[in-house]
């Protein structure tokens, strides 16, 4: 496990022409862009979570049939300080760090007071967005850094609250159909309430406005507030349909009161996260229209969310699929010390990643009778049973058990859609094969290969496609036997038959997500070397797998 998890990965800072097998598509051409942890110990310290690594970028840029490799690790403020001092100064979420034990008592504890209500790590190693023509690299701090995604350059370091009042915001926004992004954030105790914040950043900026950057026009444009002043939910993600926001407020929550004091005790902010297996997931439907929440109360047991894979409306009722645990203990599992010898062992005491489908009618029958089924959809056995008081509780049909890091074709993100794209995931957190899911059919198509986890799949339309699945998927694989080179994996998404792998010879890392940038976003040519150049090509022939 530890050459996957445990040790530092090289930079590959030149880009490296890799071996192609197989025929990538000729109308693919553009990057795929990845984010991930990538450096685990600085000096002689070392992150106690693998979410905590140093984020590292990296790229396969396709061009003519080639594909050229490079890595980068992000130069954040927390690279440069750790880097100086040869150790971990800055805390992550599973990792406290004192930066200097050698202050007197008086420098002590204005440390400790200056961390009640902390300024969070810019180590963006979670996803890549993109906002109008930039690219930043993110994380579920308040903290985006700006990259150049040719050269995979660190650029400047922003803040959301210098545009909006959140301490914490995911890493999974959405775009609607003009580029805009929407995305949510928590805002901590303002104005003597704790928030779920829904803001839009729009992908144009008026030609007549003062500022050209998209951040400065930043609109909320809804809200809900948290149940708890002092104990909001833990997100990951939300769902989005044409008119509407899905948020679940879960019994997954983050103890303010014990992050305030976590510094001064000297445990990190990961143990003020706890599961409450007592109390309910709450589903908050809120109108974009008008930013306002739908006023039906909906529940569902308590589960633990990490990602939502799509939503959309039909016939009165919204409908939205997730990926849901029965606790929280996957976090648990990605402590370095678990990632050990016994990590087999320890990945069974987690719960399954499931599919479940929910279904929530928009406006509930006032005379329906208390206790009876309020979705009428042929399409699915997910039920929402009429409560007293305006209560509905909401049974999920459970699709699919054992899959994670799923991807859609994202022309059907908030519409009706067919095809799950994912990492199989089976009595383990670690990927071991892609996985496409046809939720009509409930049947299932895999790719997988012995020694090789699959990076989250993510899917490419091919131009003028019509069928849902015309298109590729792009992974990036990356192998436990140290004599098999990693590789970028191209499949036919509608047949899952492999079509090209591009083998890399350099270090590739386990990464966490990220997006493809087609030529007309970004010129692939700049990032490549031309042919003219020498290349590196790795010796070993590795031939397609079948």
């Amino acid at each position: 496990m530890d050459v996957i998890f445990g040790r530092n990965k090289k930079e590959q800072l030149e880009p490296v022409r890799a071996q192609v097998t197989g025929r990538i598509p000729s109308w693919l051409q553009g990057t795929l862009l990845r984010n991930g942890p990538g450096m685990h110990t600085v000096g002689e310290t070392r992150y106690n979570h693998w979410f905590d690594g140093l984020a590292l970028l990296h790229s396969f840029t396709i061009r003519d049939g080639e594909v050229y490799y490079r890595s980068k690790y992000l130069r954040s403020d927390t690279y440069n300080a750790n880097t100086k001092a040869n150790r971990i100064v800055v805390s992550e979420f599973g990792t406290m760090a004192h930066p200097d034990p050698c202050k007197n008592i008086f420098s002590k504890a204005f440390s400790y007071l200056s961390h009640t209500i902390p300024d969070f790590t810019d180590n963006c190693l979670i996803n890549i967005m993109k906002c109008g023509e930039d690219f930043y690299a993110t994380t579920e701090t308040n903290y985006i850094r700006k990259i150049n995604p040719q050269t995979l350059e660190t650029l400047e370091k922003v803040d959301y609250r210098n545009y909006v009042a959140v301490n914490l915001a995911t890493s999974h926004p959405h775009y609607d159909a003009a580029g805009n992004v929407l995305n949510m954030g928590t805002s901590i105790m303002d104005k003597g309430k704790t928030k779920y914040v829904i803001f839009k950043i729009p992908a144009t900026v008026p030609e007549d406005a003062k500022g050209k950057n998209p951040l400065k026009h930043i609109e909320v444009f809804g809200s809900i507030t948290s149940r708890s002043l002092l104990s909001p939910s833990y997100y990951h993600s939300f769902g989005v349909t044409e008119n509407y926001i899905v948020f679940l407020e879960q019994p997954f929550k983050l103890d303010i009161l014990k992050m305030s004091t976590a510094y001064i005790r000297g445990v990190n902010w990961a143990s003020c996260l706890a599961f409450h297996r007592e109390d309910k997931t709450y589903i908050h439907i809120v109108d974009q229209r008008t930013g306002k929440p739908v006023p039906t109360k909906f529940y569902a047991d308590p589960m633990v969310v990490f990602h939502h894979v799509n939503a959309y409306e039909e016939d009165g009722c919204l409908v939205f699929d997730v990926i849901a645990y029965e606790d929280g203990s996957l976090y648990q599992l990605f402590y370095l010390a678990n990632l050990n010898q016994d990590f087999e062992e320890n990945s069974r005491l987690t719960s399954i990643p499931t599919l479940r489908r929910f279904a929530v009618p928009l406006d509930v029958d006032k005379n329906a009778e208390v206790g009876s089924n309020v979705v009428k959809l042929a399409s699915t056995t997910a039920r929402a049973l009429k409560e007293k008081d305006d209560r509905v509780y909401c049974q999920p049909e459970l699709l699919y058990e054992g899959l994670e890091l799923p991807r859609i074709n994202y022309a059907h993100n908030g519409k009706p859609y067919r095809y799950v794209f994912a990492a199989e995931v089976h009595w383990s957190p670690i990927p071991t094969k892609i996985l496409k899911y046809d939720i009509l059919t409930k049947s299932s198509l895999k790719w997988g290969q012995e020694h090789c986890w699959p990076a989250e799949p993510l899917f490419v339309p091919m131009p003028g496609a019509k069928d849902e699945d015309d298109g590729i998927i792009l992974s990036a694989i990356v192998s436990t036997d140290p004599q098999k080179l990693p590789f970028l994996l191209v499949l036919d998404a509608k047949s899952f038959t492999e079509l090209a792998r591009a083998s890399i010879d350099a270090e590739v890392h386990l990464d966490l997500h990220g997006l493809f940038i087609p030529d007309a976003d970004g010129d692939a040519r700049e990032q490549a070397p031309s042919q003219e150049q020498p290349d590196r090509v790795p010796d070993c022939h590795v031939a397609p797998w079948t």
